[in-house]
Parts: C-alpha cells; structure tokens; sequence
C-alpha cells in the first residue's frame, strides 16, 4: 500500500511538470498602425474621371498592402456613385496596371486617367489583399473645381498681362491648361501648378510653383499667400513642381514652423508658415477620408 501511494505521487508530479512545460500559446500579433496621414494633393483637370483618391506606394505600404513589389497607386478612398464604385474599387486596393500598362507610382497612374477620354472603358489590374484581379470601369467627365470670384480675377489679368507681354516676341502660346494640384500637407492649404516656360518668364523667375487659389482659414492664407505668388523655396529648399511642395513638406516631419520664399510682383519674399504635425487616427474611429503622402483625386 506504501508502494501504492508513493506510485500515485510520482504519477501526479510527472503530470503536473509535463502540463508545466507546455508552451503558453502567443498572444494574438497586433493590428498594423493606420498610416501617418501626411499630405493630400487633388488634381483637377479636363479629362476622364474615375472617382478615387490615390497615394504612393512606400516600403511601409508594402508590407501592409502584401506587395511584392514597392510601385503601383494606392486607391485611399472611392467616391460614392462614381465610376469607381460602380466597378466595384475598393479603398486599400493597389492599381498595378492601367489598360495593360505598368503603373509605377500614383503620380503616373492619374496622369494616365486625366488623358483618358470620358466615356471610355478601361482595364485595371489590381492587387486585394495580396491578390491580383481585373476590374472594367467606365470613365466620367470630371468637373471643374470652382474658384472664388477675386482669385479668377487676379489670375485673367495675369493671364492677359501675359498674353500682351508675349504677342510681341510673335510666338503662339496654347491655352493654358485648366489643371490645379491642391496641396494640403497638414493642412497648408493651396492650389498649384507648375510653370511653363512663358509663365516664368512673365512672373520673373527662373523655377517655382504658381499659386492658383489659396482655401479660406488654413496656414497659407494666415501666412499672407495670395493667388499669384510663386514658390520657389520650402525651408530654403528649391522646389519646381507640387509635387516638390508635398515632399518638402513631408521631410519637415514634426517641424511646425518653418520659411516659405515666394515670388510677389518679380520680388522675392519669406514669409512664415505653421502647420499642425501629422497625427494618427485613434484605433476604432474612423479618421474620414485617409489622406495619404501625394495622393490625388482622380
């Protein structure tokens, strides 16, 4: 009975560090953090229209989005009724190829949309959650964005100005292109396009990016920014294009103040702008629409 008892010891020692040495099972990984909203550019020009919002690919959006290569245009969000939703686009989606052709950067992507004629179908091919598939969507007519009354003024005087000043050297200039980049990185509030040759001969500068309309109550208009300006420096950084602007600015990370040399009348300028730093949504709230490092309303 001794032997007995001394048996069952053991036995239930042997249990008790055979359940002990069991591996305590690893805890669940955790959600990927949203995306750093950073910068916002829209585009607005004659051409096709397909309803999305579009950002770069990153090493960062990579990983997230499962792609095995760091190109393609990420749609960020899909405008309810648009030839986007209607093809059944989704936000998180990756466009990989435009009507057979490889798409590198969302830059590239919206340029190929805008030339696009409305009316006219197209392929997509894009990656869903690491998967690739074809998609068909019809493209609209994209509409203009309004400009208020003064900043249409100020920009068919310049315009005209210009003409005048260039009928003398008897060169034809084509209408200029009704396409304005809006850039919103933290909120800085403008429209922008880049300067042709007789643009910047007329505003006197050499490069920069002209100012088209300045939104109500953001940093460029408590800046002093008016329609007109041309940028030429962001934190003394020379930029050429919008899209110089957003990447400047998205360098600039956590600095909030920081000098913005423009162009006003052929003389140069530095005024100071601040904008709020990013922030990332808070888990479980939906942040409305994402606004992704040069995304682009298509």
């Amino acid at each position: 009975m001794k032997h007995g008892w001394l048996i069952l010891a053991a036995a239930g020692l042997l249990v008790a560090r055979t359940l002990g040495a069991q591996p305590v099972p690893p805890p669940p990984p955790a959600p990927p953090a949203p995306p750093v909203v950073l910068a916002q550019m829209e585009v607005f020009s004659g051409g096709g229209y397909l309803g999305v919002g579009v950002g770069e690919i990153n090493a960062e959006r990579m990983k997230a989005l499962k792609l095995k290569e760091e190109r393609g245009a990420e749609i960020t969000r899909v405008e309810p009724d648009s030839p986007a939703a209607k093809a059944g686009l989704k936000a998180g989606d990756v466009v990989l190829e435009y009507n057979g052709q490889r798409v590198e950067s969302a830059q590239q992507f919206s340029r190929m949309v805008r030339e696009t004629p409305e009316g006219r179908q197209v392929r997509l091919l894009i990656s869903r959650d690491g998967n690739t598939q074809t998609v068909t969507a019809t493209l609209g007519a994209r509409k203009m964005m309004g400009m208020s009354r003064a900043d249409q003024e100020r920009l068919q005087e310049q315009m005209k100005k210009l003409q005048e000043r260039l009928g003398d050297l008897r060169v034809q200039i084509p209408d200029v292109p009704q396409v304005f980049t809006a850039i919103r990185s933290g909120g800085l509030g403008i429209e922008a396009e880049s300067l042709n040759d007789q643009l910047a001969q007329y505003f006197g500068v050499k490069e920069g990016v002209l100012v088209r309309r300045v939104l109500k109550d953001t940093p460029a208009e408590k800046a002093g920014l008016k329609a007109g300006d041309v940028i030429v420096k962001v934190d003394g950084t020379p930029v050429n294009e919008p899209q110089d602007i957003t990447r400047q600015l998205r360098n600039l990370r956590e600095k909030r103040t920081f000098p913005l040399t423009v162009v006003r009348d052929r003389k140069e300028m530095t005024v100071q702008v601040t904008i709020e730093p990013a922030r990332r949504p808070s888990a479980g709230r939906s942040a409305g629409p994402r606004l992704v490092a040069g995304e682009e309303r298509l």
